[in-house]
């Protein structure tokens, strides 16, 4: 059996055509299904690329963008430039709509409007115009503005909206072969080792990180590992596999142009710092991220910015999660031998080492700070024994500047004593994107 893509699998989506149709031969795999195409030939396709046939499907629409957040909804159109360039996502609201449109009506900008519905199930912008489907209704505001602020006219080129990261390389494949990968620039380094950008099978980018001897308690890793690339989220950074037959591990993972949420965030501090949408959209990008993870009963243990990465179109991704256990270094090391960073840690793990889901929810709070001081360093100068001593006193991180008092509420709520008092990261996304959509639906 074999791909039907051959060495072009990962690039699926530029070689199909929209509309594309397969038929599932074996979709027992949550990632990969083996498919048949209309020449008949049997491979594997990653599943994420496709979906069922559906008459009534949205996604059949160029106009249509799915869960892409706010945040980058804005950029694409922004980027665009064309008066009426617009796109239809999904609202916090489980299944509602939301239409972002873009205008230079007193200055260019976009605009949010809810799709709504009425008591009949239609769907309107404005109740005197309300349709049985939200392709009728996209339809008759391409004719009429009728209470926006211009009348729809083209969708974005979605060259932003990138190919789904898939679980791996290939079906079943998480050891890649060293041979395959042709490394470039170095993109950074630490007491880990170094990172590198690379190239698999000479067409796609991918990071590949370079772990020093030593630093890694490898057999464990490698056990992990399996598990790791099989975990798939839009707002998670994709383990593809390892090379372990060298004497170095390399991880190689999905490359984000940006490089890490901190260094981002303090570069562009001046930028940023103003703009409490973005800023609170990329807490929300994490916390979807983190959602996903918590569903699964996977703990990352070292959540903060330095471990997030960004990407095009203001993308933001988990990274290194679950690696913290298998790092051996001081830094992450208390006396007693577990392996956390003290100033993103809640009081059981700095007491006790108990991780869990709500551990990693202290910490996101705490990455939530970060993002609103643009990349400022938890507790400023105090050192570690000195933290531990603030948060075990009931001391809290101060409201950041540029952070809405309503925003920083949620923040606190994450760094409650006691983890069963913590919100869930379903609790978290559901709170945050409700006062995004809040500030500035029109």
């Amino acid at each position: 059996m074999r791909d039907i893509f051959g060495d072009k699998r990962f690039l699926v989506n530029t070689r199909q055509k929209k509309g594309e149709e397969y038929e599932v031969v074996d979709d027992s795999r949550e990632h990969w299904w083996q498919v048949k195409n209309k020449f008949g030939e049997i491979g594997y396709i990653p599943s994420n690329y496709v979906e069922e046939k559906s008459p009534g499907g949205l996604r059949q629409h160029n106009w249509y963008v799915g869960d892409m957040s706010r945040q980058r909804c804005e950029v694409l159109l922004k980027r665009e430039n064309k008066e009426g360039s617009f796109v239809v996502r999904n609202s916090s609201s489980k299944g509602m709509f939301t239409l972002s449109l873009f205008t230079r009506v007193s200055q260019p900008h976009v605009k949010h409007y809810h799709i709504k519905t009425n008591a009949k199930g239609e769907f309107y912008l404005s109740e005197k115009h309300a349709f049985p489907s939200v392709e009728d209704l996209i339809y008759y505001h391409k004719h009429n503005s009728a209470g926006l602020a211009t009348r729809l006219k083209q969708t974005p080129n979605c060259q932003i909206t990138c190919i789904p990261t898939t679980a791996g390389l290939s079906h079943d494949k998480w050891e890649i072969d060293a041979s395959e990968l042709t490394l470039l620039e170095e993109l950074g380094s630490g007491q880990f080792g170094v990172v590198r950008k690379g190239k698999w099978r000479g067409h796609i980018d991918v990071a590949v990180k370079m772990m020093k001897e030593g630093t890694m308690s490898e057999d464990d890793f490698i056990d992990e590992a399996k598990v790791m690339t099989k975990l798939q989220h839009s707002h998670l950074v994709q383990l593809y596999g390892v090379c372990t037959k060298h004497r170095l591990i390399c991880i190689v993972t999905e490359y984000m142009k940006h490089g890490s949420l901190l260094k981002y965030l303090r570069k562009n501090e001046t930028r940023l710092s103003t703009k409490t949408s973005v800023l609170l959209d990329m807490c929300i990008q994490v916390c979807s991220g983190m959602a996903y993870l918590e569903q699964q009963n996977y703990i990352h243990r070292d959540l903060a910015a330095r471990n997030c990465l960004v990407g095009e179109g203001s993308v933001v991704k988990v990274a290194d999660f679950g690696l913290a256990r298998y790092v051996i270094d001081d830094e992450y090391t208390s006396s007693g031998g577990a392996k956390f960073p003290i100033k993103w840690a809640p009081p059981e793990v700095l007491g006790y080492t108990r991780f869990s889901s709500k551990s990693d929810v202290w910490a996101y709070g705490v990455l939530m700070w970060e993002i609103f001081t643009c990349g400022k360093v938890p507790y400023g100068r105090a050192t570690n024994a000195e933290v531990v001593e603030q948060v075990q006193r009931g001391q809290r991180l101060d409201v950041p500047r540029a952070c809405p008092w309503e925003v920083y509420v949620v923040m606190k709520s994450c760094w409650e004593e006691l983890p069963e008092n913590r919100p869930p990261f379903r609790a978290l996304k559901y709170e945050l994107e409700k006062i995004l959509e809040e500030w500035d639906i029109s």
